[in-house]
């Protein structure tokens, strides 16, 4: 039913990187949802009033915010496909992170009021009524969840996105809700134990604790999260493509949005090839990447000396010192200005985010151990910081070149 309800409401829904497409995705759950929930709530309410049921009728209560939820996610979408202004040049994609942090905080205000509820119910319990009719509505609504539960999941996996995830992970939690008053309504007809608070509680808990973990993996993005490894390895193996590129550094990914990519990178060279050819394969590589991978990509062009065998040595040399000191770290940038009475070397090395020494302490002994080599030698040395992941190279130089 999901893949006939996408191929009926939603053009060219194949094309998931056209902002278009994802905001048709997001139309669609949304209406799908708030639907589903106000023909729930609807019900709900109707036979809580006619059972005299409160934990029915609240249930009701809770499918109106869950509608009220969808309506959040709509105008997050909407929002977010508006296009760049002067006063938002990177777009307004971000919104959508901000719908998906209003839904992960109603989860987590659901759960917070279950438990209290739950508390009232086990200090003062009630007596449960029994109906076919009653628990019809029930399994008729845990049915319904679970659809929804599956259709926003399969829907914002398909275009990654926070907020349709976090709606299924409210659906999933509304099944668990519904269960617990369906199972206790089961326990206390056929045995007279009223269970009814004491499941709730462990399922509000268990709505609190999913609502925490939504509020973290919905801020994250808007925090600035590390890229995707196989996103970053992607950029990676498409500029290493080009074998005029000897290698490169400085990679950085900024992420405005869903598909929304701008990265910078530092391209090396070779020192004495034709600059203007070079700069015309730096434009290429600029327009090949926003084509094939839709991102907004500024490339500095890094001239580097590759023929001569004393700064290569002297280089490798230096790589290793490094190694022994953190394997993470790398060396780019290279170069070496000698001079009568000293010489000067001249390199970057990028740190992982989180290395304990500080860039002085790191500096000072690089500087002590290429002493050892030539005492005459005089180091220049930057730190810079890898923005890209702990697990991924700063600096990847091109073997086939």
């Amino acid at each position: 039913m999901t893949k006939t309800l996408i191929k009926c409401f939603i053009k060219n829904y194949e094309d998931i990187t056209n902002p278009k497409v994802r905001e048709a995705y997001g139309h669609l759950g949304s209406m799908v949802g708030i639907i589903a929930n106000l023909i729930l709530c609807l019900s709900k309410m109707g036979i809580g009033l006619l059972f005299k049921s409160m934990a029915i009728f609240a249930d009701g209560i809770n499918n109106l915010s869950d509608a009220g939820s969808s309506v959040v996610t709509l105008i997050g979408f909407k929002l977010s496909a508006k296009p760049a202004d002067e006063d938002h040049p990177f777009g307004h994609a971000r919104i959508e992170y901000i719908s998906g942090m209003i839904v992960s905080f109603i989860i987590l205000l659901l759960g917070l009021e279950l438990i209290r509820s739950s508390i009232s119910k086990i200090l003062n319990p009630e007596p449960i009524l029994f109906s076919p009719i009653l628990i019809m509505v029930l399994v008729f609504s845990i049915m319904v969840k679970l659809w929804l539960s599956r259709f926003n999941r399969i829907l914002g996996t398909k275009i990654q996105s926070t907020t349709m995830i976090a709606t299924a992970t409210d659906s999933r939690n509304d099944v668990l809700a519904t269960s617990a008053v369906l199972l206790a309504t089961i326990i206390a007809y056929f045995t007279g134990i009223n269970l009814d608070g004491l499941m709730g509680g462990v399922v509000g808990a268990f709505i609190f604790y999913s609502g925490i973990s939504l509020i973290k993996e919905t801020t994250s993005p808007l925090l600035g999260q590390a890229p995707d490894p196989e996103f970053v390895n992607a950029i990676q193996t498409r500029l290493l493509s080009y074998k005029e590129i000897t290698g490169f550094h400085d990679l950085v990914i900024h992420s405005y949005g869903p598909n929304r990519w701008f990265a910078s990178v530092h391209a090396e060279v070779p020192a004495d090839a034709n600059l203007l050819h070079c700069h015309d394969i730096i434009d290429n590589i600029e327009r090949d990447l926003q084509r094939e991978m839709g991102i907004d990509l500024v490339i500095h062009m890094d001239p580097i000396v590759t023929n001569d065998p004393v700064i290569n040595d002297l280089k490798a040399q230096v790589k290793e010192f490094a190694k022994t000191i953190d394997p993470r770290l790398s060396i780019h940038d290279f170069r070496m200005v000698m001079g009568p009475t000293h010489s000067n070397i001249i390199f970057d090395i990028a740190i992982p985010i989180g290395f304990k020494q500080s860039p002085s302490e790191l500096a000072k002994a690089l500087d002590t151990a290429i002493k050892t080599i030539n005492p005459d030698y005089y180091t220049v040395i930057t730190v810079d910081t890898n923005y890209i992941s702990t697990s991924i190279a700063s600096h990847i130089t091109n073997q086939s070149s």
